[in-house]
């Protein structure tokens, strides 16, 4: 609790604003100014002008993302190794190469890639926009990396398109399974099964529907069901309980848990604040080259 204390003087010492994960652990999102996807941090980090010190409680990427959009501030990651594995298999080289076979294409990016991806790609997204973004880009042929699991969604949904699929994926989300689907369904009947999107196909073919964490959020408020079977990060369930206090949730499975996630704690965040730590910098080229990407991200729906 004394910590707790602590890191609110000093978040407001220094005018800093938190930006947290909904993976995160649920002591940090207790001390944040704003949780959210992906999507919704990466808003939030273009519209805080009031602030110069953003802390963003998340993963790599996410850090990039926001400093990508607000070089002018000082933005920092709690933890320095809190990385993504699934935005480590796909790497410039290699997407350049698939730019060469596919002259036409436009690269879309999800928004868990690196900051010299994104400086590659002709657009950004993430699991909330995927779709309305490809359907919308006045391009015929897509490449879409790095998650294969998503882009055979984003393939249902805008069959229109020719989608080439990277052959990346989640090392969490992967880890569902339809054996898991069909335990739930015995164990509990009545309840709606949501997954995410970078959820293996067969798992996203059984479930009851398919969301990105923003979207579960919503549809658990408006949804008539009582209990609900969460297939993402375990630390969405934190989130989904506390703002539906009357309603049941579960893991389907065995909670999957976000090793990269759950690194940051009270002492990393109070040291982040403190000493204004393991800051991102990036070239100013860099940034300039990935603005316009992540820039149109935003803009989508």
């Amino acid at each position: 609790m004394q910590l707790k204390e602590e890191i609110k003087k000093l978040k407001e010492k220094k005018k800093a604003l938190i930006l947290v994960h909904n993976y995160q652990r649920p002591e940090i999102q207790q001390l944040a100014d704003f949780v959210g996807d992906s999507l919704e941090l990466a808003r939030q980090a273009a519209a805080a002008r009031d602030y110069q010190l953003i802390v963003l409680c998340g993963v790599r990427f996410m850090a990039e993302t926001a400093k990508i959009l607000c070089p002018e501030k000082k933005v920092v990651l709690p933890v320095a190794d809190a990385g993504c594995p699934l935005a480590d298999m796909a790497g410039v080289e290699a997407v350049q190469s698939l730019k060469e076979k596919y002259p036409q294409a436009w690269v879309v990016s999800y928004v868990n890639t690196s900051a010299r991806v994104k400086a590659v790609s002709d657009v950004c997204c993430t699991s909330s926009n995927a779709a309305g973004v490809i359907k919308n880009i006045p391009a015929r042929e897509v490449i879409f990396l790095p998650d294969r699991n998503l882009c055979w969604y984003v393939k249902q949904k805008v069959p229109e398109k020719k989608v080439i699929c990277w052959d990346g994926f989640c090392i969490v989300h992967e880890r569902f399974t339809m054996a898991d689907v069909q335990q739930a369904r015995k164990e509990l009947p009545e309840a709606e099964i949501i997954v995410h999107p970078e959820c293996k196909p067969e798992v996203q073919q059984l479930a009851d529907g398919i969301y990105s964490t923003s979207g579960m959020l919503q549809r658990c408020r408006v949804s008539p069901a009582r209990q609900f079977v969460i297939g993402t990060e375990e630390g969405l369930i934190y989130r989904l309980q506390k703002e539906n206090p009357e309603k049941e949730f579960f893991s389907l499975g065995p909670a999957r848990i976000c090793v990269n996630m759950k690194k940051t704690d009270l002492h990393s965040l109070f040291h982040a604040l403190e000493k204004e730590e393991h800051q991102i910098t990036l070239p100013e080229k860099l940034v300039q080259a990935a603005r316009k990407a992540v820039e149109m991200m935003v803009q989508y729906k």
